[in-house]
């Protein structure tokens, strides 16, 4: 199983696993400080990232996406998220953990740039827009180029755990 850690600092544990997926196979780890010793030193801000169509099985990302973008570019969320989506294989999984969204961190970190909820994965799986035209869901379909579902979602303390898989 081959991974990606993004922003991987200095800290190389994994934090969300599930039965029979609970180590780290081929890991490549991604991060914009060279001093972390990380295999690719990359600004997440900067897009294409510099891997290959389908390279990974599944991607990680633990309390980094929250300093990506800007709260309301949905641009860049849709650019980003399509990104990952490229470098996934097939059903391949894309685990993040974020400050929950009334966390105290959520904006006193200096270094948060946006939020993400529950409610914002919506936006990335083309069955919810079924909605549209029923609920004040906006419509950015024309800009959707990627189909992630939730497999899980966790709230747990200051923390939101998602893992969303990817559908091609």
């Amino acid at each position: 199983m081959k991974s990606l850690l993004l922003g991987a600092g200095n800290d190389r544990r994994r934090k969300v696993s599930w039965p029979g997926n609970e180590e780290w196979g081929d890991l490549t780890t991604l991060d914009i400080d060279p001093g972390t010793g990380c295999d690719v030193v990359h600004d997440l801000d900067v897009l294409p990232y510099p891997f290959a169509d389908g390279e990974f099985d599944e991607i990680h990302a633990y309390e980094v996406m929250e300093h990506c973008g800007r709260q309301g570019d949905w641009k860049f969320f849709f650019d980003q998220f399509e990104e990952l989506y490229r470098i996934l294989k097939p059903d391949g999984f894309l685990c993040c953990t974020v400050p929950m969204w009334d966390s105290m961190w959520a904006w006193a970190d200096p270094g948060h740039r946006r939020v993400i909820a529950e409610g914002s994965l919506a936006f990335l799986n083309r069955e919810e827009y079924a909605q549209i035209g029923k609920t004040s869901m906006t419509d950015y379909r024309p800009w959707l180029r990627c189909d992630f579902y939730a497999v899980a979602l966790k709230e747990e303390g200051e923390c939101f755990c998602f893992v969303l898989k990817a559908r091609k």
